[in-house]
């Protein structure tokens, strides 16, 4: 058994340590200790557009690494920017976040622009790789429509109240942030680092990791100091409907999208029953709506679009000659031009895109949609309704029935405009089930 005087000893000598190592710790005097076994610090890649794909990526890292218990997050960034609704998602979740998060713009080469600069501020730390600049964070666009000076003044203004204080909050140069806005300046990374826009500049994850050990971050759980020397990177991929959902984020394959949309619609009116086109045609409608309520278009280039849809198929039914499907050329065209106008350059439909994509809607209506509108004109050459103009001969006198002979075969008939002699050639005129209604044609036979 141990003695009292031993337990008092023990408890004296554990305050005495613990005591030390809080002194030490407040005061700095020693660089952090190694990070316990099987540390770890998770890895994200915004990579592209930001958008509703990118803010739920980020979400779902942000609740992973704190699951895991990981070290930090750190949110691998090259992006020209995207739209202010998930860039919002995602500082919203940077800023609650219980985990620490690091933005590093990587690899060499990378940019961190536009809405990817507000995801930066919000980090609690930021870096950047050799070789890679950041800026140009005004504000395009609220969604597609027109807005006028006030209004976008307006929203330039909430932009810059909004980054100041994400750079109050951590630390970071307000003033300049405010000028990303304002006029759009950009910085390499030194310049970065030199107007303390960033922290660091690390060449690879792993120099990230030794360069942010020992640094203290402030989290929504409280302060917290971090211990990522030798830890261990784990990789969080982006996840199949993540990876569908960034796709149509994209304004092009929306674009494609509706085009196909067009044909699969086109070719089942001007061929009812073919089923297929019209099922490929309903699916790609649905993608391309949700891809464009991804990037907030513009109505009126939608509405030119349907209209365009609508003198197509008008064209099917009525013989007018190219007029109409001239005319939804024009609309389409147009309706193409509008979606996205307004949208950031890296957001608008390319317009070689729908320059090709006219030519070939063009073609596809003459070539495929003409071939079936033929066919469906064509003289009708098997089955009895074959016989509908066909010329005969009367066998027997038509008063006015009788029989008549009509492609090797003898028919019951009957004389639409009086007697017919027999010998006498005979048109048929129509097919009633097995009798044949005919008339005259020319002299006797």
């Amino acid at each position: 058994m141990v003695s009292r005087a031993r337990w008092v000893g023990l408890l004296w000598g554990c305050a005495a340590v613990l005591s030390a190592a809080v002194a030490l710790w407040a005061g700095g005097a020693r660089a952090a200790a190694p990070p316990a076994a099987g540390a770890t610090v998770d890895v994200i890649h915004l990579d592209g557009i930001i958008g509703p794909a990118t803010a739920r990526y980020v979400e779902r890292g942000i609740t992973q690494a704190t699951r895991d218990g990981a070290q930090a997050l750190i949110i691998e960034t090259d992006t020209p920017g995207g739209l202010l609704s998930s860039m919002d998602d995602m500082t919203r979740a940077m800023l609650a976040s219980p985990v620490a998060t690091v933005v590093y713009v990587y690899p060499s080469g990378a940019r961190d622009a536009s809405a990817g600069v507000f995801v930066t501020y919000a980090a609690n730390l930021a870096a950047m790789a050799p070789t890679t600049h950041i800026g140009a964070a005004h504000p395009v666009t609220l969604g597609g429509g027109q807005i006028d000076q006030t209004e976008m003044t307006k929203i330039t203004n909430d932009a810059v109240a909004q980054i100041r204080g994400f750079a109050v909050r951590r630390g970071r140069n307000a003033d300049w942030a405010e000028q990303a806005v304002r006029k759009s300046v950009e910085l390499t990374e030194p310049e970065a680092l030199r107007l303390h826009v960033i922290d660091l500049i690390a060449s690879s994850p792993e120099d990230l990791l030794n360069k942010i050990d020992g640094r203290t971050v402030e989290t929504s759980t409280g302060i917290h100091r971090l211990m990522t020397r030798g830890a261990l990177l784990v990789d969080i991929p982006i996840e199949l409907s993540e990876r569908m959902l960034l796709l149509l984020s994209d304004p092009n394959v929306g674009f494609i999208l509706m085009t196909v949309a067009i044909y699969g619609i086109i070719f089942e009116l001007a061929n009812p029953g073919s089923v297929f086109p019209g099922v490929i045609g309903g699916i790609a409608i649905i993608l391309a709506l949700a891809s464009f309520a991804a990037v907030q278009v513009n109505t009126a280039g939608l509405a030119l679009i349907g209209f365009a849809l609508i003198l197509f198929v008008a064209d099917i039914k009525m013989p007018t000659h190219g007029v109409l499907t001239a005319g939804g050329l024009i609309a389409f065209v147009l309706g193409s031009l509008l979606l996205t106008e307004r949208q950031a350059p890296f957001l608008q439909i390319s317009v070689t895109l729908i320059g090709t994509m006219a030519v070939l809607t063009a073609g596809f209506f003459f070539f495929a949609v003409g071939a079936g509108v033929r066919a469906q004109r064509r003289r009708v050459t098997t089955g009895p309704q074959a016989l509908v103009g066909a010329l005969g001969t009367a066998r027997s006198d038509l008063a006015p029935r009788g029989q008549v002979f009509v492609q090797g075969e003898l028919w019951s008939a009957e004389s639409l405009d009086g007697p017919i002699p027999a010998g006498h050639r005979i048109r048929v005129l129509r097919v009633d089930g097995l009798h044949l209604a005919v008339r005259k044609e020319g002299e006797p036979t």
